[in-house]
């Protein structure tokens, strides 16, 4: 044990379930002082909570606060003119996300505006990427997608004049299983060929925590003619993306989950450098959307001319409020980088896979539905209970954990990297498994 000196060193093999053992890795995580820029929730003992629902709402910033009361310090003291001359003024206050968004997903500056909310991107989205013509009309999902998108699709077919039991594909996974294989998700794509329009598929599926090959499943959509984007909703901020190199068309994801940007907080959208530039592609337009320099025109340039890359899909100004605990969040990204948080999130992720099998390994009990392997998950490990469920669950909100329950005996538990330390994934599985902590 004493020989690990660095998380990157940890394998599955060295995990050891002695609780000092989790406290050895925590003292050698290079990431631990990071848990000190978040605001952890008290249980009722006045310890802190062991939470574990960044997978639902992140925990805050403690500077999200600061930077808040900034913007209405600001809106008190200037008003209107707060546009030009607050501290971080207003007008261009989008673009300070060029950069850190860009790289929160593995884009390219100008591929990348945060805006809106995440099924209003997506809406916004298939105006410009679903364009059925002649065979080419049908949208494929998968069965059991978050309830959200599959409404999304649905109304959004029938806003075309499409009937979605006709023109939308639920792709799902083989009998018995819970999980899809990616090549069985290919070989559904080339059976669909070239009446596909759009592939819509999750980044990591919200219920089972199963992160899809995006990079192989978009050469797939591309390969038989068709677009490919991507709900990223459980995905940023989890697990590392290269949505430019895997030659994504779009993506849409939202920020209060893994981003810890708050509730309800501004969405954010990329779209691929090579449809950015193409002023051509219809969109639904706002005035938000054009040149800033012709921005307060108005009037006298009733044409809409979108401005070169995603920011021409914005339609209003940005809500400013909503806006600035994004600040906060992407700068701690920017401080821990995704590679390290992602090569964290490995082995936490890993070491309560290991704790759950050995503090209860009777399968009568529950099941981890995730994938197994590390490069098929991300912080969300998905336990199925089969002995009493409901009553687990409440047990654990009574002893301090914060997790969530799905429908009908799923409990959804995500180590987040960024704030959950290796004592916290310890002291869940011994209160799951009945034995306190």
């Amino acid at each position: 044990m004493t020989a690990l000196t660095s998380l990157a060193d940890v394998r599955a093999a060295d995990f050891d379930a002695r609780e000092e053992f989790a406290r050895h890795l925590d003292s050698i995580d290079e990431l631990r002082d990071l848990r000190r820029e978040f605001e952890i929730p008290k249980h009722t003992n006045g310890n802190d909570v062991l939470y574990f629902c960044g997978n639902s709402l992140g925990l805050m910033p403690t500077r999200a606060r600061t930077i808040v009361n900034r913007e209405l310090d600001d809106w008190s003291r200037l008003g209107v003119e707060g546009h030009f001359h607050a501290a971080s003024p207003w007008f261009p206050y989008h673009e300070q996300f060029r950069d850190s968004g860009a790289r929160l997903v593995g884009g390219k500056p100008g591929e990348v505006v945060m805006m809106n909310s995440l099924t209003v991107n997506l809406h916004l989205l298939m105006v410009s990427f679903f364009r059925p013509e002649g065979r080419r009309t049908k949208i494929l999902i998968e069965d059991g997608a978050f309830p959200s998108d599959t409404y999304a699709v649905k109304t959004h077919l029938a806003s075309r004049g499409l009937d979605w039991r006709e023109h939308l594909i639920l792709a799902t996974p083989r009998a018995g299983e819970r999980c899809f294989r990616t090549a069985d998700l290919e070989a559904l794509i080339r059976t669909a060929g070239d009446t596909l329009a759009l592939t819509m598929l999750s980044g990591v599926q919200f219920f089972t925590g199963q992160f899809f090959d995006i990079a192989r499943l978009t050469k797939a959509a591309h390969d038989v003619g068709a677009f490919a984007g991507w709900d990223l909703a459980h995905a940023a901020g989890n697990v590392e993306l290269r949505l430019h190199d895997w030659n994504v068309d779009f993506a849409a994801w939202c920020s209060y989950k893994y981003v810890n940007a708050g509730p309800g907080a501004i969405a954010g959208a990329f779209v691929h450098e090579r449809h950015g530039a193409n002023s051509a592609l219809p969109r639904y337009a706002g005035w938000w959307g054009n040149d800033p320099a012709t921005r307060f025109q108005m009037q006298l340039i009733p044409d809409f001319v979108p401005r070169v890359g995603a920011d021409g899909w914005q339609l209003s100004n940005p809500p400013i409020l909503a806006m600035a605990p994004l600040r906060a969040s992407l700068d701690l990204f920017d401080k821990a980088t995704m590679p390290r948080l992602r090569a964290k999130s490995r082995v936490l992720t890993g070491y309560l896979w290991h704790l759950l099998r050995t503090f209860a390994p009777d399968a009568r009990s529950w099941e981890v539905i995730t994938p197994s392997d590390t490069e098929e998950r991300g912080s969300q490990l998905s336990i199925l209970v089969h002995d009493q469920p409901r009553e687990r669950f409440r047990a654990l909100g009574e002893a301090g954990v914060v997790c969530d329950f799905r429908e009908p005996n799923v409990i959804r538990v995500a180590p987040t990297a960024s704030y959950n330390t290796f004592m916290d994934v310890w002291r869940f599985a011994k209160i799951l498994a009945g034995g306190g902590a």
